[in-house]
């Protein structure tokens, strides 16, 4: 079945911006896939490929350049996929240093060796059974906008809440922790922090100590990625259990990943699969952290709808019971319509509801 594959770039809306340590985001643009196949009319494939800025190791000017030699070169091979092949394909096809490419170009292989129903991977959750616990989110903002957004995720029944810290007052952060600690005890909510990076050598300790004071989950990422020797102390003396995340970005070796995770040895790791390069590499975190016996969880990378179902079908495959981080499909103003419902804490499958339609 000789495939061929476009491309159309699409940008997403945010409702309200969407601020990190790293700046504020008020849209984002995707590069959406369509694979399809001459011997199957009508079967289609569908994929996103999304840098996100100023974190993906793929985040160029020239972008969507390389993106179209892939794409050229993926059609010139006039290729078949099946499950033996499919990663033979993506490591011939697609260079290392553009996992947002191979991320999307895998997400519709996956979909057109499925039927084209933009199920990725088969299982309970894609079959409507069961849900996904999660997270929620909340975006760093004024102390009134933050203090709003967790009233907003209690309300809605979340149980484990996700703050970003590092752009406003550290202080105002602190508040808004202790506000939630006051009234709930980590018993009955749990509460993580990210940090994006945005302490220093010089401040990280006395950070994390008043931090752990509000009875902390984890810490993603309290200092800059690279920083090898401090993020090795930090996993051992933090009085908060540290979760790595963009240390994770641009190492694609198996015996990187390994030495690197060997070597730091963290409580707990985060993947984004459009980060990382696609659902294999994330696979190989995955295994090489349950032999070291090291916690994890999957998050989204602000992908629209298209890669959020994808991303939430395979962490399903894994019955993890932490909480995971794809509570973002609600972000947008112009996103797709799809099957994901968000209730009571849990992320489901409405195989009733919308399914995601072609879109090009």
């Amino acid at each position: 079945m000789p495939l061929k594959i476009v491309y159309k770039p699409y940008t997403l809306h945010f409702r309200n911006e969407a601020r990190t340590s790293r700046g504020v985001l008020t849209q984002k643009t995707s590069w959406l896939i369509k694979i399809t196949d001459s011997e199957q009319p009508g079967v289609e494939g569908y994929g996103e490929c999304g840098p996100l800025p100023g974190l993906s190791v793929d985040d160029m000017p020239d972008y969507e350049q390389q993106l179209a030699a892939v794409c050229d070169l993926f059609n010139d091979m006039d290729l078949d996929v099946f499950p033996f092949n499919l990663g033979i394909i993506l490591d011939q096809v697609i260079p290392q240093h553009l996992p947002s490419v191979r991320f999307g170009i895998e997400m519709a292989l996956l979909d057109i060796m499925n039927g084209g129903e933009r199920v990725q991977f088969k299982n309970a959750f894609s079959r409507g059974e069961t849900g996904i616990l999660m997270n929620g989110l909340i975006w760093m903002g004024s102390y009134e906008n933050m203090s709003e957004q967790v009233q907003d995720k209690l309300a809605q029944g979340f149980s484990t809440l996700k703050m970003k810290v590092g752009a406003i007052n550290f202080d105002q952060e602190c508040r808004i922790l202790e506000s939630i600690r006051k009234r709930f005890d980590k018993e009955n909510i749990t509460l993580r922090v990210d940090a994006n990076g945005a302490f220093e050598a010089d401040n990280v300790d006395d950070k994390l100590k008043r931090l752990a004071e509000f009875d902390l989950h984890s810490i993603e990422q309290p200092v800059k990625p690279g920083q090898h020797q401090l993020m090795q102390e930090l996993c051992v003396s933090s009085p908060i259990p540290v979760a790595l995340d963009e240390e994770l970005i641009g190492i694609f070796d198996y015996r990187e990943k390994f030495a690197m995770l060997k070597k730091l040895m963290p409580p707990f790791i985060i993947l984004k699969p459009t980060l990382l390069g696609g659902f294999r590499h994330t696979a190989e975190w995955i295994e090489i952290a349950n032999r070291l016996n090291i916690g994890w969880w999957i998050t989204s990378a602000l992908e629209s709808n298209i890669g959020l179902s994808a991303i939430a079908q395979f962490t399903a495959s894994y019955q993890n019971p932490l909480p995971q981080g794809l509570g973002t499909g609600q972000l947008y103003t112009n996103n797709f319509e799809s099957p994901l419902v968000v209730q009571n804490g849990y992320l489901t499958y409405d195989k009733s509801g919308s399914p995601i339609q072609p879109f090009f």
